[in-house]
């Protein structure tokens, strides 16, 4: 974990409730995919936990949407504010265990860290599939992005705007022959994937959090090994020990 200051260079609206934030500032305390940052914002006293998206030696992306208060006035910054952020927290994904065809879903705000894990496996000669879960075309993000990959992209709406109508689980049985899966997004999305999918997998947990490097203990999930905190010992965790 490291503290450091970064400065918005931009912030900007993907969707009506999703922004997309770059800073430029201290990255190197970032370590894997699927970690998060941890902002401190004036006049909240809480830090707001949000997954890293992308980043490079000097410069740090982040997807987020406006869903209470702390957000709503993330989304009102502009460029050259400055920022308190916590870097390299949690465990990320481990590629090591992906085989050749890795399977990547995200659901919703559950999408942004597949991006930087996308990328990292691409660098590793791997060839992933992703798919994406939304509510409705409205609210689709990203699917751009990972097409400029040269990735093949599945999206599914619940209402059926855009792409397959219904849930990712759908169209599971139709993307045949991944050797691993990674997801991140709700819970009930995460329960439904540990019992369709035919592969091992490794899921990143969403959890309102107090401190977020261990020390309040107020993340903490059942698994089978023990409880574990999502800040510290997440937010990924394997398929096989999640006690759902």
């Amino acid at each position: 974990m490291k503290q450091s200051i970064f400065t918005i260079k931009q912030n900007q609206h993907l969707t009506d409730t999703v922004l997309k934030m770059v800073l430029a500032g201290d990255t190197s305390a970032i370590t894997a995919p699927g970690q998060f940052v941890n902002i401190k914002l004036d006049g909240f006293f809480l830090r707001r936990p949000i997954s890293v998206c992308d980043y490079d030696q000097k410069t740090l992306t982040i997807l987020y949407k406006t869903v209470g208060k702390g957000t709503q006035y993330m989304s009102t910054l502009s460029a050259g504010t400055t920022l308190d952020i916590l870097t390299g927290l949690g465990n990320g994904y481990d590629t090591a265990k992906s085989g050749r065809h890795p399977l990547l879903i995200g659901g919703g705000v559950g999408v942004p860290p597949m991006y930087r894990l996308a990328k990292d496996l691409l660098a590793e000669g791997k060839k992933p599939t992703i798919l994406l879960g939304f509510n409705t075309a409205a609210e689709v993000f990203f699917a751009e992005e990972f097409r400029e990959l040269n990735l093949p992209v599945t999206i599914t709406t619940a209402d059926g705007t855009m792409g397959t109508k219904g849930f990712v689980t759908d169209v599971l049985p139709k993307l045949n022959g991944y050797t691993y899966f990674y997801a991140c997004g709700p819970e009930p999305m995460l329960q439904a994937l540990c019992c369709c999918t035919t592969s091992s997998g490794q899921l990143s947990f969403e959890e309102r959090m107090g401190c977020g490097f261990g020390a309040c203990m107020g993340c903490s999930c059942k698994t089978k090994y023990g409880n574990k905190r999502i800040c510290k010992d997440g937010p990924v965790l394997e398929k096989e020990e999640i006690k759902w």
